[in-house]
């Protein structure tokens, strides 16, 4: 039972993160380049916020769940007397999701953070340069994703 609800989890979290980068990358952010350079960037900085709330805790919950499926695994496997081990997959998308969520990090507590400085000094080509930051280093996540 727990086991599902670890992989229930861990997959709605990924979802959540990974659709939201897909809708503001390919849908939102075409929609609102008609926008003046102020506009579009109070509006994305407003989006992005509430979204990188939600990506801040379903990157930590993505996180705990994995390496707490791990470890259910690990556990039983030596509990029975084996030698775990764990397998290249399981490895390559560990160290893939810490990459992503050191990336995301980075957007949120440095890139977002320059982006909310630009605004608050009405400095929208400080504001655009960090928004084309923001859209490159999300574009690299959803390519790991």
């Amino acid at each position: 039972m727990i086991d599902a609800a670890l992989k229930t989890l861990h997959v709605s979290c990924i979802v959540v993160w990974i659709g939201g980068m897909v809708f503001a990358h390919f849908f939102l952010r075409p929609a609102v380049a008609q926008l003046d350079a102020p506009a579009r960037l109070r509006l994305m900085h407003d989006v992005l916020g509430r979204f990188f709330q939600a990506v801040l805790a379903a990157s930590l919950l993505t996180l705990a769940s994995g390496v707490w499926m791990l470890g259910r695994v690990a556990k039983q496997v030596v509990q029975s007397g084996g030698n775990f081990e764990m397998p290249l997959a399981w490895t390559v998308m560990a160290v893939l999701g810490v990459v992503m969520v050191a990336i995301f990090m980075h957007i949120r507590f440095v890139l977002y953070k320059r982006l909310g400085r630009a605004l608050a000094a009405s400095e929208w080509t400080a504001g655009g340069a960090a928004l084309a930051q923001i859209r490159r280093w999300v574009s690299i996540n959803l390519g790991l994703g």
